[in-house]
């Protein structure tokens, strides 16, 4: 076990190694310049393949390109880098093709500013490019889990053909924190029989996003809802704090959630009990987990880096058994933990 301070675009990086990444093609972009410039010298170093693209749509082609050749292929941006990238992100969805993709979110809309954001959230998790297509979405909160989600990121996507997405923050891609780099270099990888890799003597295959005949469209997309649906069931992550005995409940995710942590410890000092759930999947998103503490007597919001995303899905999961409120601040701008404390306090008070 290697313990080093580095940030979180850094740890993404070697996180990504760790799991045999085999190439990486990217644009520069703040605030995830680091994960470029560093896959720069790392992947030379290893003998793998780095491509600084001529535009972020041609980086996300590439992976596509990677990925259905079978191997391991990683994309990242930051907000408007993303959004160019959707048409791709669709087509592997539809075709079926696994890879990474990376958002260390600005503040938006357009250019926007290089603060860290949250507001990339619909784009994200309600598909962003063309469609009835799902990516597997993570938020970590730290840079320990910049590491070990982009560690396990492949073998999630390779297990279920689907692009994955991390989509995290400007402040947890910048922040500088100790990090364990405590896994195992992956080497093998099982054989899959879909990847495009020749086909001397074997039948040819294809992978298509493009099915013109009657019906078959329509059956793609109905075999797509069955494959979200096992994902849905088995694949949802969430960090639960302090929410046994809650009476307010805070959803929150990346550094949003960390804030909101020590607001909840301030208020429990104060004698009032008040708890975090965290989504580390943002999709699938934890809505059974959020139900099961929608109570009478309960009051939940969300607080995010937006003027109001992730709320909505609370909303559903809570479905009319409690309220829900909202904290929030848009285009870069921080919650700090004074105005969540303040915000327990009020809904304490109700």
């Amino acid at each position: 076990m290697v313990k080093k301070l580095v940030k979180g675009n850094v740890a993404l990086c070697e996180g990504a190694i760790a799991a045999g990444l085999d190439a990486y093609f990217g644009y520069p972009i703040t605030p995830q310049n680091e994960v470029p410039a560093y896959m720069s010298r790392r992947m030379v170093e290893l003998k793998k393949v780095f491509i600084q693209a001529e535009s972020e749509l041609a980086a996300a082609n590439m992976v596509l390109g990677a990925c259905a050749s079978g191997k391991r292929a990683m994309t990242s941006s930051s907000s408007p880098g993303i959004s160019l990238k959707q048409e791709a992100i669709s087509y592997m969805a539809g075709m079926e093709i696994p890879g990474v993709i990376v958002n260390v979110q600005r503040g938006g809309p357009g250019l926007g500013n290089i603060a860290g954001s949250q507001a990339d959230y619909f784009q994200a998790v309600k598909g962003g490019g063309h469609g009835d297509y799902h990516l597997i979405v993570y938020a970590p909160a730290n840079a320990q889990e910049m590491y070990e989600i982009a560690y396990n990121a492949f073998d999630v996507a390779q297990k279920y053909r689907n692009p994955v997405m991390l989509l995290c923050d400007g402040i947890v891609g910048q922040m500088m924190e100790p990090v364990d780099f405590n896994k195992e270099p992956k080497t093998k990888f099982e054989d899959r029989d879909w990847i495009l890799d020749g086909c001397k003597g074997r039948e040819p295959r294809s992978l298509k996003s493009l099915l013109m005949q009657d019906g078959v469209l329509e059956q793609h997309n109905l075999d797509l809802q069955k494959k979200y649906k096992t994902i849905e069931e088995n694949e949802v992550k969430a960090e639960l704090y302090q929410v046994e005995d809650a009476e307010v409940i805070i959803v929150a995710f990346g550094i949003s959630s960390r804030i909101s942590k020590n607001a909840i410890k301030q208020a429990r000092a104060k004698g009032i009990k008040a708890g975090l759930i965290r989504p580390i999947t943002l999709w699938p998103f934890p809505s059974k987990i959020i139900e099961s503490y929608a109570k009478p007597g309960v009051k939940f919001f969300s607080v995010e880096f937006s003027l109001g995303q992730m709320v909505e899905d609370v909303k559903l999961a809570v479905n009319g058994k409690c309220p829900v409120d909202f904290l929030g601040r848009a285009g870069g701008g921080i919650v700090s933990d004074k105005q969540v404390l303040d915000k327990i306090e009020e809904l304490a008070k109700k």
